[in-house]
């Protein structure tokens, strides 16, 4: 049914975390529904403040590498803490901007009835329709990838023929020029413009915190810092009540590490271009090749819940929404050929936005992508891998050589456009955590994971980014005085402890987080080195069988740090010491059951004491209750993600009372709640595929279709009053795997049909043929 896909409200939005995003993956717009004035919020993915860097400013650092590390040997972790103090960088990184704020006025001030406006999840528009005295009005509004514009179609015969329609813009930049033309009957508007050259983040209070620059481009009209960008819009109106608006925007990004272009005429053109393309073809046209594209993408896979009846409050059909919407949100904000996903998407109306809108990279940059895999959307985390492969060269070369001495390179908590990699200022449990590229890095796997026959991904992205990844994390490595090695120095993120004395402290080695990453890396690569890799593969084989492994406090708990001390907050946000389990590998029931134990343990004492109280840490908390197999916990996740975490729109929130905005959209949450939800229902690993680990009792009935699993496989199934009824399995290439089933009954029911070559208990053994499916009723 269509009705599935619509996110449907009775209310215009009151501002952007309520309205309705659109986007192709690089272009984006924020909509409110008002009714005869409709406001599109306009961004590129490519607009940011600052300009490409230089070396690292100053005397190197790195010799206090030494004296931090003497320091944490000796459990004086004040020292510690101030030495990594002394080793952060000058810089901030720089902020995505906004392009601003077009202003359609359609239709005249008029009382209204029947007001309604919706985003149709499986067609990518936003709809507001209404009936006022003069009659009906719809406004139908996408962005489309194939014409690289803003399309938007407004009918109301009877009414709009009267109403001379009109184009305005606010611009949130200094020094923004705004032209108007009128030509054949079609109004046309260009705003043109630079963004600032720098823009501090927006919890730092120095002044000045957003500078404009003054320079004139050179001869080939770039500039050092402070890009160019232009809007352009057409807006056409007939005498039969109806009227079309084209938009298109250009950045003057170039490249990470070229300067912008600040030639406005140039970017002007590129984008009137773009929309003088589009008014050519029939609107018809350009909705159906956006709906022909869009739908590539969508119909990949679907999820339903639609019989499951609301169960203590819970309401699976809107859980369903939320899984759609996350998806919906993945198409419409990376694609191909575009940056990745920022901590709002590609969506923002400050330039000063919560977090400077950058890649943090401590948990949300990889949430953002956690689910792409699984939902046959792997394609759509290629801006992430081109990112990555870029920022290891030589950006995160200079940043591991000038901190830290080291080989290889890193990427510190947050980066940018400019591929920022150096210690911000700030507290060291975040501003010197040195593990982004050691994560990113791990995360690479996932694509091989899925499409272990993908030689292109492994050579050109994945092998040049561990060769640099390896490297750095060995030097990170020390001895401790048991003789095993442990990153040093080391935090988990975000999260303090107490020293002796009780102050809060952060830096010490071994953390549970970083000991888990190096070591999924280290396995990684030593699984994939080639010849040319022998020697760092030794290397890196010989530390493997000298790295600590997380231990189990006294409380039976998976400890955070490698030293016993008290948590400075028990109910942190981050479940960083948790990474064994999730999204890592390490840690299952059946191969490590005393740090199964221990996850579940530490997960309840975070939980106690107040964590998942951000969109995101709730989608973590959803992905860890997926593998625990703690079905109460999943559905307590999902109720708080819907009915506590999320705003009407169903963008996922992070409440920040501190601030003027208070709660604030990250994108994260929505795309963490997509991957949590997906491994409720089949989880995966090489060789196994498990089938309703974690069904949630408020999903009794439902199906899905094309769940995609590590090896290239697919999983259709369904299940009926919480039993599994039907399941299909299409094998991406030949491989015999085990299927865990929900009971060894089912397992027994499975023996008698073809392709199956072994029961025990609740596993079977099938073998996979290629692309023919296997289909078991039950």
């Amino acid at each position: 049914m269509a009705s599935r896909f619509l996110l449907e409200l009775n209310a215009p939005a009151s501002g952007f975390t309520e309205s309705f995003l659109l986007g192709n993956g690089s272009f984006g717009a924020s909509v409110l529904g008002k009714p005869g004035t409709e406001s599109f919020a306009l961004n590129l993915d490519t607009l940011w403040s600052g300009g490409p860097l230089g070396d690292e400013p100053g005397p190197s650092p790195a010799h206090l590498l030494q004296p931090l590390r003497d320091a944490i040997a000796a459990g004086d972790f004040k020292r510690a803490d101030a030495i990594s103090r002394d080793m952060q960088g000058p810089g901030w990184t720089q902020s995505y901007q906004p392009l601003g704020t077009l202003k359609l006025t359609y239709a005249a001030a008029a009382e209204i009835s029947g007001y309604n406006c919706c985003l149709d999840l499986a067609k990518a528009e936003a709809r507001a329709t209404y009936d006022s005295e003069n009659g009906s009005v719809q406004l139908r509004s996408l962005v489309s990838a194939p014409a690289g514009v803003l399309v938007a179609t407004i009918a109301g015969p009877g009414i709009l023929a009267f109403v001379e329609m009109a184009l305005a813009f606010d611009t949130p930049h200094e020094k923004a020029e705004i032209a108007v033309a009128e030509a054949d009957g079609i109004k046309w508007m260009t705003v043109t413009g630079r963004v600032p050259k720098t823009v501090l983040p927006n919890y730092v209070d120095d002044e000045p915190a957003i500078v404009y620059a003054d320079d004139m481009p050179d001869a080939s009209g770039t500039v050092a810092a402070g890009m160019g960008y232009a809007v352009v819009a057409a807006l056409h109106q007939d005498a039969a009540g109806s009227a079309r608006l084209i938009v298109s925007a250009e950045s003057g990004f170039r490249g990470y590490d070229q300067r912008p272009s600040a030639d406005v005429a140039a970017l002007a053109k590129a984008a009137k271009d773009r929309v003088t393309a589009a008014l050519a073809q029939p609107i018809q046209r350009l909705v159906e090749d956006h709906r022909e594209d869009y739908s590539s993408y969508f119909d990949r896979m679907d999820f339903d819940l639609s019989q499951s009846p609301v169960h203590d409050g819970l309401d699976p059909r809107r859980a369903e929404l939320l899984y759609h919407y996350g998806r919906y949100l993945m198409i419409s904000s990376s694609r191909p050929g575009t940056q990745p996903t920022n901590l709002q998407g590609i969506w923002n109306v400050d330039v000063r936005p919560a977090w400077s809108a950058n890649y943090t990279i401590n948990i949300n940059t990889e949430m953002n992508y956690w689910p792409a895999e699984m939902t046959g959307l792997g394609d759509l985390a290629a801006p992430l891998h081109q990112f990555v492969a870029e920022a290891a060269g030589a950006r995160g070369q200079v940043a591991a050589r000038h901190y830290y001495g080291a080989r290889g390179a890193t990427i510190h908590h947050n980066t940018d456009i400019w591929h920022f990699s150096a210690p911000v200022h700030g507290d060291p449990s975040w501003a010197n955590w040195a593990s982004g590229l050691i994560w990113l890095a791990v995360q690479l796997n996932s694509r091989l994971d899925y499409y272990p026959e993908d030689d292109a991904f492994l050579r050109t992205i994945a092998l040049p980014v561990w060769r640099e990844a390896v490297p750095f994390a060995l030097d990170m490595l020390v001895e401790d005085q048991d003789g095993a090695l442990v990153a040093s120095p080391s935090t988990s993120p975000e999260n303090q402890f107490f020293a002796a004395d009780g102050a809060k402290v952060a830096v010490s080695a071994g953390s549970a987080m970083d000991q888990e990453m190096i070591r999924e890396l280290l396995e990684i690569f030593v699984g994939f080195a080639t010849a040319d890799d022998a020697a760092l593969k030794a290397e890196a084989r010989a530390a493997l069988a000298k790295l600590k492994i997380p231990h189990i406090d006294a409380t039976g708990a998976l400890s955070e740090w490698s030293v016993d001390v008290t948590s400075a907050e028990i109910g942190h946000r981050h479940l960083s010491h948790l990474f064994g389990l999730h999204p890592g590998r390490r840690i299952t029931a059946q191969t490590t059951p005393e740090a199964f134990s221990g996850v579940r343990k530490a997960l309840d004492v975070r939980l106690a004491n107040g964590s998942g109280h951000t969109g995101w840490s709730q989608a973590w908390i959803l992905c860890q209750a997926a593998r625990l197999r703690d079905t109460a916990r999943a559905d307590k996740a999902i109720h708080g993600l819907l009915n506590d975490l999320a705003f009407k729109s169903l963008m996922v929130l992070h409440p920040h009372s501190g601030w003027e905005e208070g709660n604030v959209f990250q994108i994260d949450g929505n795309f963490g709640a997509v991957a949590g939800m997906t491994e409720l229902l089949v989880q995966s690993r090489k060789g196994q595929i498990i089938i309703l680990p974690t069904l949630p009792a408020s999903w009794p009935t439902g199906s899905a279709r094309n769940i995609r699993t590590v090896g290239g496989h697919s999983v259709d199934l369904a299940w009926k009053g919480g039993a599994l009824a039907s399941l299909t399995i299409r094998g991406g290439r030949a491989e015999t795997i085990e299927v865990e089933l929900p009971t060894s009954e089912l397992a027994q029911m499975m023996m008698r049909m073809a392709g199956v070559l072994a029961v025990e208990g609740k596993v079977c053994r099938i073998e996979l043929q290629g692309e023919k499916a296997l289909n078991f009723q039950f």
